[in-house]
This record gives structure tokens, sequence and C-alpha cells, in this order.
């Protein structure tokens, strides 16, 4: 199967004044990876890390210093129209005319992708759908609120039925419900088996990490623009220190020092206090995070000591990890 995207030593170099050609800002450093159909890749990094960059010379408006990207088997380099072609973009801030209507835009956007009458017209009807725009369709944007004018600059990515999508930030503005609404559409999009092949490459770049894990199906992480990590997922918080640590909420007895009996558990390498809530009735509730050494499984011995000890336990969870510590440690 095809690559979607393929990525061969992407470089992007700012020249400042007086700097030599090869001197300057380094803003992405010789990425190469491919992204096939049917992924969601959550592409993250930290402000200033080369991401907006790196989407910019994929979709063609913004030139690399070296290497190339290859967008359904055409040269950004060669053939730049045919790569705007075949992509769905959602810049960051999402721009639009303001003067004009959901509609009108929307049609102005299916005219430069070549969609014209009864087609152009059902390619519009099924965006709005898609984003439920029904309600301000007929509204200047300027009056939308920052969650619709999301959701326009989402419809005008996918009016077309692109084969890719590049979105920077796409539920940024939008309430929870919203939110829950646009991921369920990335995904089905991803899915979609209209196009050949087994559906689109989908590339989300956000700072939401809540999102990669609702969304994504690979994570690929760039720091100083380079990559740092490449992964699932399910691998990527296995990387975290909380990967397999036991959350607790308990009420001990009287006396006893919670905290020292777990460290003391074979397999524990510390205990984080996570609060201490007490009651008019003299009870105390505990709350803690207990980390394992080497991500090792500990909810068996964690278990069995609450037992031996005759704990109360009102809340017990083994983490899968957290996508911050990771996010934090990779690159700082």
């Amino acid at each position: 199967m095809a690559s979607l995207i393929e990525l061969k030593g992407l470089t992007k170099r700012f020249r400042t004044r007086g700097a030599a050609s090869s001197a300057g800002i380094l803003a992405v450093d010789n990425l190469s990876f491919a992204v096939e159909p049917g992924e969601v890749l959550g592409f993250l990094g930290p402000n200033g890390a080369g991401k907006s960059t790196t989407m910019k010379m994929i979709t063609g408006f913004l030139p690399p210093t070296s290497g190339t990207a290859i967008v359904c088997g055409k040269d950004v380099l060669q053939d730049p129209l045919g790569v705007k072609e075949s992509i769905g973009y959602l810049p960051e801030g999402a721009p639009a005319y303001s003067d004009m209507t959901p509609e009108s835009f929307l049609r102005f956007c299916s005219s430069t992708r070549n969609l014209r009458g009864s087609e152009a017209a059902a390619a519009i009807a099924k965006a709005v759908e898609r984003t439920n725009l029904q309600s301000v369709l007929h509204q200047p944007i300027e009056t939308l609120s920052k969650g619709f004018k999301r959701r326009v600059g989402l419809a005008q990515a996918i009016v077309h039925e692109p084969n890719v999508l590049i979105m920077d930030e796409p539920t940024d503005g939008l309430d929870p419900n919203q939110k829950h609404e646009v991921r369920a559409l990335i995904k089905q999009m991803a899915a979609s088996k209209e196009l050949k092949g087994g559906g689109r490459a989908v590339v989300l770049s956000t700072h939401i990490l809540e999102e990669v894990e609702a969304v994504c199906t690979r994570v690929v992480l760039i720091a100083r623009g380079r990559i740092v990590a490449d992964c699932t997922p399910a691998e990527f918080m296995a990387k975290s220190r909380y990967h397999n640590a036991v959350s607790l909420t308990l009420t001990p007895p009287n006396g006893v020092m919670v905290f020292d009996e777990l460290k003391r558990v074979a397999g524990v390498a510390d205990v984080e206090d996570g609060g201490t809530t007490r009651h008019a009735d003299g009870t105390t509730v505990v709350r803690c995070t207990v980390i394992p050494k080497n991500s090792k499984h500990i909810a068996t011995e964690i278990s069995g000591l609450i037992r031996l000890k005759g704990w109360k336990v009102d809340a017990i969870r083994t983490e899968a990890g957290r996508m911050d510590d990771v996010f934090r440690d990779l690159t700082l």
C-alpha cells in the first residue's frame, strides 16, 4: 500500500540578515517519515519546534531548504499544484473572508477546487452537515463565535473530499460537545471507504494531549526541528514514569503511615502525595499515586497490602501513563 505522505529529509532554514546561506535559524532539521492511508498522525511538539513550518512545507505554502515531501505520489517541489489538489488544509486560526457568509465562502472555496453546479452544491451541503453549520450558514463570518469560525475552516478543508487532511489545532475554540463531534468526524474521514487504498491520511497538530489519546493512531513528537518519538499513543504513554502506576483514594486507620507501608511493597519506586481531606467526623481521606520501578505491574501487590491491612479504599486504578509527562521528558 503506497504512503499518502512521505517526507524525505525535509529541512527548513530561515536566513537572518547578514547570515551566510548555511547559517540562520534551523526550524526543521532533516525530517523523514511516512503516513499511510487510514492513519491519524498526532504531530506534536512545543511552541517553536517546527510543526507549523513542516505542515506549510508539506502543503506547498513554504519551500523547503532541502529535502522534499511526496503527497499522493506528487512531489511538492515538482508539482506543487498537484499536491494542493490532494490536500485539505486547516491552518492555525483558519483565516476566512470576514464579510462573506459560510455559504458564500464555501461556494468560493468549491470553485477554487474546480467544483461546479450540482457537484459543488452537493459537496457544500455535505461539508455543512458534517460540521453542523446549518444555523449560521447565512450569517457574516465576522459575527460568528470562535468555535463556529473554526468549523467554517474545517468545512472548507473537507469540501472537496481530499485524500490527505492536514489540520493545525482543529478543535481550538470549540466547546466539549463540538470537540467530540469534530474528533468523531476526523476518525470517520480517516477510515472512509469512499477512497481507494483504505482511507485518508490525517495529520493533526495539537497541544491538547487528550485529543491525541482520543483520535490518533500514531504520534510523532518533534523538538528543535527533529523527531524525538515516533510510536503509537499506547507506546508513547508507556514511556511515562506513571505507566502501570496505581492511584489510590483511601481512608487509613488513625496513626497508620500509609506512604511508608506502600513504599515497602516490592517493585515500588515512590509514592506521590495527591492531597489529604479531613472530615468533621475525624476521618481522613488520603489520595496518592504509587510509582512502580521500571513500569512493573504492581496492582496485585498493592491490592494484597490493602486487604492485609484492612484499609478502606474508595477508589483504585492502574494508569496507562501520562502523555504530558512524556512530552516534558522528551522536549525539555
